[in-house]
């Protein structure tokens, strides 16, 4: 187990991270709690992508892939039945798209973290990606409950001419309860590493009782978008850059945001929102003009259970 003592965000050419111990006085395998398994594989067959693997354990809940549309994306809700996450949950996630491949996966609602007093609730996520796939991984909002304690990772492999687009969001807390940043902890990290070598980090650790949160106060919602592929042209990247930019200038006062090229091919966004709605349609936004600009495709309407 380890700890980062800084708040940080970057991206490198490669992977150096230097990590200190942690002592813990809980084990890293817990008999609170449980151990989720989500498995999932794909390929692409007669200009469809369909599903060739799957595996799953509670509170993990298998649902089909679904055609949206004539395209050969396909859609994969991620169900937990529980409604959220407790201290000690240990949930996994890991699927494959072979060559070719477009996987778009989202959650029927927000991803919610309940109060713990000593264990930690944890989420890992394994994504690889195929050459020439496309993956969407687009989850809805996580909600640290007051004195929820949450550990997650995002790790996305890149195959020559595959492209990710990861969006990652949390809130305050519950808002409208008046629970605005009262978690106990937020350990969050997101890493996504190019066929190259080049890769993109982004790591943080929010301790607001310990250390506070800086200027993030003053808003409710923090996401970040990142959109990585080493086979997009390089004048279409700034075609998508310019478009970004002018989506987080539409709503001053509400979102504040900006975008970055980082060391991997594709751009970087962080953004700030004052409210749900703010950050929703600002999401949204993004998504239709990402999609239409990279791959002529509308964005999906989401059948929400």
């Amino acid at each position: 187990m380890f700890e980062v003592r800084r708040s940080k965000l970057k991206s490198e050419s490669r992977l150096e991270v230097n990590l200190e111990p942690r002592t813990s006085n809980t084990s890293e395998f817990s008999s609170i709690g449980r151990v989720g398994e989500l498995e999932l594989g794909y390929a692409r067959r007669d200009g469809r992508t369909v599903l060739t693997h799957s595996r799953c354990c509670s509170p993990w809940h298998f649902s089909p892939p679904i055609q949206l549309d004539d395209s050969p994306c396909t859609y994969t809700p991620l169900v937990n039945p529980s409604g959220g996450l407790v201290g000690g949950d240990r949930l996994n996630v890991r699927a494959t798209l072979g060559p070719d491949a477009h996987v778009l996966f989202s959650t029927p609602s927000a991803n919610r973290v309940y109060r713990s007093l000593g264990e930690t609730a944890v989420q890992t996520v394994d994504l690889t990606v195929g050459p020439g796939a496309i993956l969407e991984w687009m989850p809805d909002v996580t909600i640290p409950f007051s004195e929820s304690r949450f550990k997650q990772a995002i790790r996305v492999t890149l195959a020559p001419g595959a492209t990710v687009l990861l969006w990652d969001a949390i809130a305050s807390g519950r808002v409208a309860r008046g629970e605005r940043w009262a978690f106990t902890s937020l350990e969050n990290e997101i890493r996504i590493m190019t066929s190259s070598g080049r890769s993109v980090l982004e790591r943080y650790i929010l301790e607001p009782a310990a250390h506070g949160i800086g200027q993030a106060a003053a808003w409710d919602y923090v996401g970040s978008l990142y959109l990585i592929g080493e086979g997009v042209d390089a004048g279409k990247w700034t075609q998508v850059e310019a478009k970004v930019a002018e989506i987080l200038d539409a709503r001053p006062g509400a979102v504040l945001g900006g975008v970055s090229e980082p060391a991997a091919p594709g751009l970087a966004v962080k953004l700030v929102a004052k409210s749900a709605p703010d950050l929703n349609e600002t999401l949204d936004d993004l998504w239709q003009a990402v999609r239409s600009l990279l791959w002529n495709l509308p964005k999906p309407a989401l059948r929400r259970y």
